[in-house]
């Protein structure tokens, strides 16, 4: 028989953890099953807008990763030559979202994750499969090689290459390549010095950020066939594309060795699915609505579901009608900005590049407005870490709570 209040979640990445750790607030016994040997992440760096540390205040993590911003002063936009297209302002941003937009390394986050969660919660180089999504009347249930586990709600949180979606939605074409490739290196860099931004060529773009402790993140993108590889290795390759940009590029790919970068295609949800949810699972993150990382908004949706599924874990068809309008408008919107930075004609780059500087001049504020209704979001359940209730009115405080956000 299920036992009452178990959730099994599938897969111990960012949204996995975050959902595992948001049901265990709500009084849940939680199962993570994660079919790595380790929690460790493949990946770099991530970036969190205010909207997803709004919703990791609701598991009382959303200050100590604030705390971890290192994006200050001006950063913008730029072409290969080192010409700003654009500035902009880690101020203004936060002024107008109500909080720092925070860059730190994937395996920061899952370790911070993961340390919410009871000793044993996480079960490592444990395979799943969903047997059953259940129903009113009956658990879900779902096997690995120790065996059989029954529960009342099962989070598929297993990416891109999700084996739960298309259990539950069989008739769904799934993720299809979204035209480009990416790598991504987080590396100390020896005397670095330098504005926060991102490079945007024909086909090509570079991002250069750097980290509170220290080291850098750089990532670059460029419009390629599926399944590509550089002849001898992935630091090659992208000297070939881009070591004749602008500093600290070239600073960047001397500091790097071949080891340090990391090459993924880019795979995309292009059709929303009908639902984020069957019976009595529901499905959170990429394997939901993987979409491309123009907007660098991937991860952040994943901990919203996560927030939110737990907010609506006794129903989910309030979860997916909450869900699925906001994620298929993200994605889309994700998908019009990699065709607009990744142009490849020499006439349209031009173009492009001519109308952001325009933009640019008339008021910086511009930009900040393509985040608007994304980075303002607020979770189901207030009060936020940014808006807090004074001390002493008779309401129970919330971790987070305890200081005004500075930006509010």
């Amino acid at each position: 028989m299920a036992q009452a209040d178990h959730a099994v979640v599938i897969g111990g990445g960012i949204g996995g953890l975050t959902a595992a750790a948001a049901l265990h607030r709500r009084g849940r016994r939680v199962t993570v099953l994660e079919r790595a040997p380790s929690l460790e992440p493949v990946g770099a760096a991530i970036s969190l807008a205010p909207n997803a540390l709004r919703a990791l205040d609701v598991i009382g993590l959303g200050d100590e990763i604030r705390d971890l911003a290192a994006w200050t002063g001006d950063g913008g936009l730029r072409t290969p030559s080192g010409r700003w297209l654009s500035r902009s302002s880690a101020d203004a941003a936060a002024e107008r979202f109500g909080g720092p937009l925070v860059l730190l390394h994937r395996a920061t986050l899952i370790e911070r994750l993961a340390a919410l969660l009871p000793p044993g919660t996480v079960r490592t180089d444990a395979a799943a499969t969903l047997l059953d999504s259940g129903d009113h009347d009956r658990p879900a249930r779902v096997t690995t090689a120790d065996g059989e586990l029954e529960a009342d709600v099962v989070v598929g949180a297993d990416g891109v290459r999700s084996a739960v979606r298309p259990a539950l939605f069989p008739t769904h074409p799934g993720p299809v390549y979204a035209g480009f490739t990416t790598w991504r290196v987080v590396i100390p860099v020896p005397g670095a010095e330098f504005a926060s931004h991102e490079t945007w060529g024909r086909g090509r773009i570079w991002g250069t950020h750097p980290l509170k402790d220290g080291r850098v993140y750089a990532y670059a993108a460029a419009v390629t066939p599926a399944g590509g590889r550089a002849p001898d290795d992935e630091r090659a390759e992208l000297l070939r594309r881009f070591g004749d940009w602008h500093d600290p590029i070239p600073a960047v790919l001397a500091a790097a060795r071949p080891e340090d970068v990391l090459r993924h295609d880019v795979h995309h949800i292009a059709e929303p699915l009908p639902a984020f949810h069957r019976g009595r699972v529901a499905l959170v993150g990429d394997a939901a609505h993987a979409m491309p990382p123009t907007l660098g908004q991937g991860g952040n949706q994943a901990i919203e579901d996560a927030i939110v599924l737990a907010h609506h874990c006794e129903d989910l068809p309030a979860y997916s009608a909450d869900r699925l309008p906001r994620t298929t408008s993200i994605a889309r919107q994700a998908v019009r900005v990699a065709r607009l930075n990744l142009m490849t004609g020499h006439v349209g780059a031009a173009v492009r590049d001519t109308v952001v500087a325009a933009l640019s001049k008339a008021g910086p504020a511009l930009f900040l407005r393509s985040f608007d209704g994304i980075a303002d979001w607020r979770p189901p359940q207030p009060p936020y870490a940014s808006e807090q209730t004074p001390a002493g009115n008779g309401q129970r405080s919330t971790p987070g709570e305890g200081r005004l956000h500075r930006t509010r």
